[in-house]
């Protein structure tokens, strides 16, 4: 599976560099180096805020790995797990979830799940697992909710029945207000944090008149909220000075946030954002922090127009650690901590919609530095990723597949 059409630089000063560093952040040996991945022209002429934070050099992997498809049956799959004995649990867009297994055997949609309102961007979207599942079954998911007002980004949590067949006891924890009309930019994502607390992202639902609740305090559209199993604001949360502000914000000025990844070695929160045309970001959160959206930006309005003040860069507000021009619209992402693919250690991994291939980001003291793309010739468009208890990373694509990608 490795891609041998990019033309090799070898780079003594970004070897030397990668062989010294030994922090915790860092693989030991990202693979080759080779030119950036991305050949296309940009849609803008902004310039990053520091070397590196967009177009970095590409790598290529040295060891051989092999992505194998399971089952190609599922319908607009968004969100996939291991449980833990190696079945994966994933949810599809229209609403429904179910269990497959390795060797492809699909289950019957799980019953009891809250209706969703599966319109434009919305559905039954990421799912996580409580961290004692093998005990209590608890299951924990974020959908998008027909209300009185319009539609919100809900998370609920249910059990999961002995015989898999239903959720039980399924309740709606948080809903993420004020309600609009718009069926897009829902966020999505949900995870545990080391603590023991639910990380959620949602989206400012992407009309103008939402667009700028991203920076208000007072409302929960374009924020990652950090909240308990009952869906109250958990204990430690940053405290804004702002009258009004909720107590669940744990970073705001976000757009349409579709990824959520914990570090393995240092257990902190990173997030893929959707940019509009141009401005895909990674950001590493930091409670309480502004990460400037709609007011710093490294994209434009589709229609070309500058976004804004059409500024990237203002006091208070913080930098994305990486950004895309074109866009590559990263989704559902992971860190590899196993050891099956040494170049991979510690490494983040994103879904790439209309880029279409799974983005792979060596990552140094919080800083890319080399990205590759896997998969690209398989035409998909990779919705989430996740890595499974025996080691190996297995992605969903919107056209329906379920990919294992391991060692060969």
């Amino acid at each position: 599976m490795k891609n041998t059409n990019y033309i090799v630089i070898l780079s003594s000063v970004l070897f030397t560099f990668f062989s010294c560093s030994n922090d915790n952040n860092s693989a030991p040996d990202p693979g080759t180096v080779t030119a950036p991945v991305e050949t296309n022209s940009p849609n803008t002429t902004y310039s990053p805020a520091f070397e590196g934070q967009t177009r970095i050099n590409g790598l290529e992997t040295n060891t051989d790995y092999e992505a194998k498809i399971i089952t190609s049956s599922l319908v607009n799959p968004w969100g996939v797990k291991m449980l833990p004995d190696g079945r994966l649990l994933i949810t599809e867009k229209a609403g429904n979830m179910r269990i497959v297994k390795v060797t492809g055997e699909v289950s019957a949609a799980i019953t009891g799940i809250p209706t969703v309102n599966p319109a434009g961007q919305g559905g039954l979207l990421g799912l996580c697992l409580d961290p004692e599942f093998t005990s209590n079954r608890m299951i924990y998911w974020v959908f998008s909710e027909a209300v009185t007002g319009g539609n919100i980004t809900a998370v609920a949590k249910g059990k999961l029945s002995a015989d898999e067949k239903k959720i039980e006891g399924a309740v709606v924890i948080y809903r993420a207000n004020p309600a609009n009309p718009s069926t897009l930019h829902y966020g999505g994502r949900i995870l545990f944090d080391k603590t023991g607390n639910l990380i959620v992202s949602t989206g400012e639902r992407s009309v103008l008149e939402t667009r700028p609740l991203a920076q208000s305090l007072t409302g929960s559209l374009g924020k990652v909220i950090r909240i308990t199993k009952e869906g109250q604001a958990a204990a430690g949360n940053p405290v804004f000075s702002q009258a009004g502000a909720l107590p669940e914000l744990y970073t705001y000025g976000h757009r349409n946030p579709q990824g959520l990844a914990l570090h393995p070695v240092t257990g902190e929160v990173w997030l893929s954002e959707h940019g509009p045309r141009g401005g895909d970001e990674i950001n590493h959160l930091k409670a309480g922090i502004n990460y400037g959206w709609p007011i710093i930006t490294y994209g434009i309005e589709y229609s070309g127009e500058p976004i804004g003040d059409a500024i990237q860069k203002k006091e208070g507000m913080e930098q994305p650690v990486y950004y895309w021009d074109p866009v590559v619209s990263p989704s559902g992402m992971t860190f590899y901590s196993g050891n099956r693919v040494p170049e991979w250690e510690n490494n983040l991994f994103i879904g790439a919609l209309s880029g279409m291939h799974i983005v792979r980001l060596a990552i140094n003291n919080n800083r890319v530095v080399g990205e590759e793309r896997l998969l690209a010739q398989e035409n998909q468009r990779f919705r989430d990723i996740t890595q499974g208890n025996d080691g190996a990373l297995y992605a969903i694509t919107d056209q329906g597949r379920l990919y294992k990608i391991d060692k060969k």
